[in-house]
């Protein structure tokens, strides 16, 4: 067995470029419709709305409560990294109380991506 998620979001390319600029993420598959990502062996696809081909539960996007984490090994290189490019920090770099180190982007799609090191 694998598991894998995909997000239904208005714009799969957008969100192809940024994880692909920002992780160097593997593009698995490309449309317009549809785009499957890979990074450190897990999948990741973004699927666009009103697809008359899709059930009805794969027509609406989804961004309320859906978030994306990425584990890295050197999370302040990697906020550095993000400040450099212009991208808006939504949650600073900071530690929690169980451990982690991580601070929230969001991608184009509005979808919070959590950088994290696990502690």
């Amino acid at each position: 067995m694998k598991l894998w998620s995909g997000l239904v979001v208005t714009n799969p390319t957008a969100a192809r470029d940024f994880y692909v600029n920002h992780f160097g993420s593997e593009v698995l598959f490309d449309s317009d419709w549809f785009v499957l990502l890979s990074l450190g062996g897990g999948e990741l696809g973004f699927l666009k709305p009103d697809q008359d081909a899709q059930a009805p539960m794969f027509r609406q996007t989804v961004t309320n409560g859906a978030w994306i984490a990425v584990d890295v090994d050197d999370v302040e290189t990697q906020y550095q990294r993000f400040r450099h490019a212009g991208v808006n920090i939504e949650v600073p770099l900071r530690d929690e109380p169980w451990g982690d180190r991580h601070f929230v982007v969001r991608d184009p799609n509005g979808i919070p991506v959590d950088i994290v090191r696990h502690g």
